[in-house]
Parts: structure tokens; sequence; C-alpha cells
């Protein structure tokens, strides 16, 4: 088997070096490689840093692996919203997204069980107030990275506001030290960002119980829309991270569905609800499935000023 002997020392000026089977080349002045040559049985490889956010969301898919997640799998039909978003292009600026942030806020402000957290050992809060955190994608250092916003109160917004509040944060000017938008931090949580792994694990894990907190910095429903990405004909199960509850959005599919008795070709949206167990039981998390389906089928919101 061959050896590579083809290594940089980060922060030295050398840009390529001659191995014993290729010729391994530095990416500009970062700690990328990129091997050129016939490596035994590996072939080419390019080899990245394990950049600070893959690092953050590592810390956040391990702490939603101990919750006791509850499962919806769902699939509704969104045809007569696209139709009228369709109308509306040219008229308002509607995003998808942004119309489904101000369902599940609607939905999560009649229905409290989701939009709640633990308080302490023996308390549960209840929110009035939906704070949406989602997912930006941004391009950092030649990265595309998801930077974290969240919609506050959007229950009481109309979609054309959170439309604006979400264009507005998608062309921000982007601070590369804290991959936050939208939110003005204070010294706590610039502390916290720049803080190492093992000072973010444990700041989550004193906090799993400190509901008003984890409201002011997380929020409490998110909203991911994996399938506006691109085409993804399927549902997203997710794991649900230190929030309350997750909505995953997947993509939309054609099929056949009855309305007034008749057979037609609908779009299906494919929708996962991961809740905590540990706060909401089934009949609650069905009811408030049921109300988010109604409000999504009716088109909700799309025509208010």
């Amino acid at each position: 088997m061959t050896r590579v002997g083809c290594f940089f020392i980060p922060g030295s000026k050398s840009t390529e070096k001659e191995g014993n089977n290729g010729s391994c080349e530095k990416v500009f002045e970062s700690n990328e490689y990129r091997w050129y040559g016939s490596m035994d049985r590996i072939g080419s490889y390019e080899v990245k840093p394990f950049s600070k956010a893959r690092q953050d969301i590592v810390v956040v898919s391990q702490e939603g692996k101990r919750r006791l997640n509850v499962y919806a799998l769902l699939e509704i039909d969104v045809t007569d919203a696209r139709e009228t978003i369709k109308a509306l292009k040219g008229k308002e600026d509607i995003s998808f997204t942004g119309w489904i942030i101000k369902c599940v806020g609607q939905a999560a402000h009649e229905h409290k069980q989701v939009n709640a957290y633990r308080l302490g050992r023996k308390k549960i809060v209840f929110f009035d107030d939906v704070d949406i955190p989602m997912p930006i994608e941004r391009e950092i250092n030649g990265e595309s990275r998801p930077l974290a916003y969240i919609v506050r109160r959007a229950n009481t917004k109309t979609v054309v506001e959170i439309t604006r509040e979400i264009r507005q944060v998608q062309s921000q000017a982007i601070d590369p030290t804290i991959e936050v938008l939208g939110e003005n931090l204070t010294r706590l949580e610039k502390m916290v960002i720049h803080a190492p792994i093992f000072i973010k694990k444990l700041g989550l894990r004193l906090m799993r119980r400190q509901g008003l907190l984890k409201k002011k910095h997380l929020g409490t429903i998110g909203v991911t829309s994996i399938g506006m990405k691109g085409r993804f004909p399927g549902w997203v199960i997710g794991m649900g991270g230190p929030i309350a509850t997750l909505v995953a959005v997947g993509g939309i599919m054609k099929k056949p569905g009855v309305v007034d008795d008749t057979i037609l070709i609908r779009d299906y949206l494919h929708v996962t609800i991961a809740a905590d167990h540990s706060l909401v039981d089934g009949g609650p998390l069905a009811r408030f499935i049921s109300r988010l389906t109604e409000l999504l089928e009716t088109g909700y919101g799309l025509l208010e000023k």
C-alpha cells in the first residue's frame, strides 16, 4: 500500500508539495487541502475544516436525542393555497415558508400545550406568544450554512409582515463571528456563541428546565423547510433539538385526491411534527395537528392585509 507523504503546517506560506503518489495543494490561505493523485483505493479527495457551525449542529442534535419525541407524518392538501399565492404574484410578495410560519403560529396560539416548556421540576409554563426559530441558509467563507433567526410573536403578524421580515434577514449583512441573524445579542449570548463546545453543552443542559430562558434565547416552535430547497418528494424526520415542538416541511407532490366526491389531481405537502411527550399528550397534539391542517388547507391568512 502506498503511504502519502504530503502535509502542510497551518499558517505556512507553502502552496504546493509533491507526495510520493501525486500532489497536495493548499486552498488559498484556509485550512483546506485538496489531494490530486492516484491513491490506492481512495482516489482524489478534499479535506475541509469541521466548522463551528457543524460543531454547533452536533451539540443541538445531541440535545434532541434525549427528548421523548412523538412524531406525526402528515400529507396536507395545499392546492387552494398555492393557487392563491400564484394569483397574488405581482401584487404581494408571499413567502410559502412565511405563510406556513403564520399558520403554525396561529395553531400553536390556540393550542398552547405545544407552545410550552418545563419550568423547574414540577411546573410547565405555557406561552401566549409563539416565537418561531427558523434556519436561513447563507454563504460564509465559501460554505453554505444554516443561520438561526427567530420570528417573534408570529401569531400576531400577517403573512406579508412575516415575508418582509424573512426577506430582510435574507439580505442582511452577516457577522461571521456570531452567525446569528436579526438579533441584538446580549454580552452573555455573545460569550456563549464564542465559547468552547463543552461550555455550550453545559449551557443547554442548565436550560433544560428553565422555560423562560429557553423562550427568550431559543424561541418555542421551530419551522424548517427542507422541501423548499429543491425537489424533495417525502418527509423530513427531525430530532427536535432543545425547542418545544418542531415542524419540518418536506416536499410537495401531485397525487389524486377526493374533492366533493370527485377524484382530482391535488398538491400535497409533506409535514412532520416532532413534539415532546413530556409536555404534550396525544389528544392535545391531535387537536393542534387538526387545526394546523385546517389552516393550511384553507389558505389561512393569505388574503389578510
